[in-house]
């Protein structure tokens, strides 16, 4: 992301296939950052609808969609032009 803007180096995007799913992926990410990483997000918000949560972790934004919320927004269509990694499903 840093070529095209200023305030964080990579946006992870990432789809729970519901709200609570949403919730859940968040809530584990979150744990195991502050947990072995010691790292806290400067804001998080969309923690009660879960449809789409975000949290700033400042070089990193962390995205989680639901599947219509992600589609809605489409960040992947808005930043086009920065190179982006796919990865798979990830199990626990």
């Amino acid at each position: 992301m840093r070529p095209v803007c200023t305030y964080t180096d990579f946006f992870v995007i990432c789809t729970g296939q519901n709200p609570r799913q949403a919730k859940a992926i968040w809530d584990e990410v979150h744990g195991r950052l502050k947990h072995e990483h010691r790292s806290l997000p400067r804001s998080v918000e969309g923690q009660v609808e879960a449809s789409w949560i975000v949290g700033d972790y400042l070089d990193v934004v962390l995205h989680v969609f639901t599947p219509e919320t992600r589609g809605f927004y489409r960040l992947e269509d808005l930043w086009a032009d920065v190179p982006s990694v796919e990865l798979g499903a990830v199990s626990a």
